[in-house]
């Protein structure tokens, strides 16, 4: 037994050594942990389990260029797969996939997140149609996984041609800035194709997919941050669809409530940063933001009210007056869709202008996207709160989750404009010749715009209506929410039997 034993640690030894000291090194000079390091920061001290270690080759390919198994973050079980540059590039052959299979698996049957840190090199092309089929019974398993665990994943290192659809088909994407890059076919592919030069970083690098593909949900400065911000993320989610996300401590707000009532400017047509309106109103003033850099005029992201785990929406005024376009509404559907997956209430603050007009849009296909809108919040059963902030025009305050898509609760401010339209495109095209025929068109413009904002650009009209439920003094929006949250925690809904819907994607 001792000589058995002896064999096995020498075995365990040479595969924890991964590719050996001279890859190990080369991937610290790249500015990159080995797969193993990158296990022991982002899981609780001591508690993570390998599977799988004795895969493969053990003196040409220990591991099969993968290190997978389960263990604790902050306290919670979760699984892992972390891919092993040292080892063959980290390329994915059959014993690869099935390593990453197996605990993919795990995850679904336990009702546990899993986490993919990628750094490969792509196929195993020794391999031909078993490395394939290797990313393919991946690819079903995410699709499976998907509304059943959370699903996240790290990009740390290269992921190219048909393994970026992986981390596609997850929850959210984390990126490393300058080592971490996505893209289907390389900067050498694409010169040879199309003649166009691009650095792999301009085609696929964090910055790229974090401000303009939208491919990246978060961008962190090196690996540890990137990591942080995994466990940040995690510790807003249950562990699976049949749990509701964890409770933490109440923290009041470290910004004075009285401060709600001066970040909206008198002029509704004058901008403010809606996250100040967010951070008055979570706990301890705490809004853990989705996609940052991408699509501003939106925000989407995770806060806490009473300690409960809640997905907040909101219009951005401060970046394209907070009107929705293509990329807005993508943003925010998913975004809709993932927290009524894994129950999380959602709180919408509303300043909408409308849809941004322009042939770009329209060409683009806004119809189709901001359609995507509609569906997410009207398809959604969690609670669904709404505050009306100021600016309620047109088809964006439907999409915005209005009473008409079956927000629970609709709250507006004493300022909010709930029209059609805003007043002075209402008057023009109601009063036209009026004005043009007045001896005094300014004048008698002006007074038009009054009147309408009188009779319609106002809370009371949709109250009186029954659209609004209340007009709300500013101070009492967090506990109005938190009111809110009280009576929906045992919300039901019964819906028509069918297979599925079918959103405009």
């Amino acid at each position: 037994m001792r000589k058995k034993m002896a064999q096995l640690d020498k075995l365990r030894a040479k595969v924890h050594a991964g590719g050996g000291e001279n890859k190990i090194d080369k991937q610290h000079r790249a500015g990159k942990e080995t797969a193993r390091e990158r296990i022991n920061y982002l899981f609780d001290p001591g508690t993570f389990k390998e599977i799988g270690a004795f895969a493969g080759d053990p003196d040409n390919n220990p591991g099969e260029g993968v290190v997978t198994g389960y263990g604790l973050i902050n306290g919670r079980e979760v699984y892992v797969y972390a891919q092993d540059f040292t080892v063959s590039g980290g390329s994915l052959g059959r014993v690869h996939s099935q390593k990453t299979c197996k605990v993919l698996d795990l995850a679904m049957r336990t009702g546990a997140p899993i986490i993919g840190l990628n750094d490969s090199g792509g196929a195993r092309i020794q391999e031909g149609v078993d490395a394939l089929n290797g990313f393919g019974e991946i690819l079903y398993r995410n699709t499976m996984a998907s509304g059943l665990i959370p699903q996240l994943c790290v990009i740390m290192g290269p992921c190219a041609g048909g393994a970026v659809y992986s981390p596609a088909l997850m929850d959210f994407i984390f990126m490393v800035q300058n080592t971490g890059q996505m893209f289907i076919t390389g900067p050498q592919v694409i010169q040879v194709v199309t003649g166009e030069e691009v650095s792999m970083e301009q085609l696929g690098g964090a910055v790229t997919h974090s401000e303009i593909s939208g491919v990246a949900h978060f961008m962190g400065e090196n690996e540890e941050h990137c990591l942080d911000m995994v466990k940040q993320l995690l510790s807003y989610l249950p562990s699976n669809n049949q749990e509701k996300p964890p409770l933490k401590p109440v923290k009041e707000p470290s910004v004075n409530k009285e401060e709600l009532l001066n970040i909206i400017p008198d002029q509704s047509c004058l901008t403010y940063d809606v996250k100040k309106i967010i951070n008055a109103i979570v706990d301890g003033s705490e809004f853990f933001e989705v996609y940052p850099h991408y699509a501003k005029n939106a925000v989407i992201g995770f806060g806490r009210i009473n300690g409960q785990s809640i997905g907040i929406v909101a219009n951005q005024p401060d970046y394209l007056a907070g009107c929705l376009d293509i990329n807005a509404s993508i943003k925010i559907s998913r975004f809709v869709r993932f927290c009524d997956a894994f129950n999380i209430p959602l709180v919408t603050f509303m300043d909408v202008p409308g849809f941004l007009p322009g042939t770009t849009q329209e060409f683009g296909g806004i119809i189709r996207h901001g359609a995507k809108i509609l569906y997410a919040y009207a398809e959604a059963t969690v609670p669904k709160i709404t505050i009306i902030l100021r600016k309620a025009y047109g088809g964006a305050y439907i999409a915005m989750c209005s009473s008409s898509l079956r927000s629970d609760i609709v709250y507006a401010w004493p300022i909010a404009e709930i029209a059609v339209m805003g007043p002075e495109g209402a008057v023009h095209i109601t009063h036209r010749q009026e004005i043009e025929t007045a001896a005094n068109p300014e004048a008698t413009k002006k007074l038009l715009v009054e009147e309408y904002q009188e009779k319609f650009a106002n809370p009371y009209v949709a109250s009186s209506r029954g659209y609004v439920d209340d007009v709300i003094d500013p101070r009492e929006t967090r506990q109005k929410i938190i009111n809110a949250l009280k009576i929906l925690n045992n919300k039901q809904v019964v819906r028509l039997n069918k297979k599925h819907g079918n959103i405009p994607v």
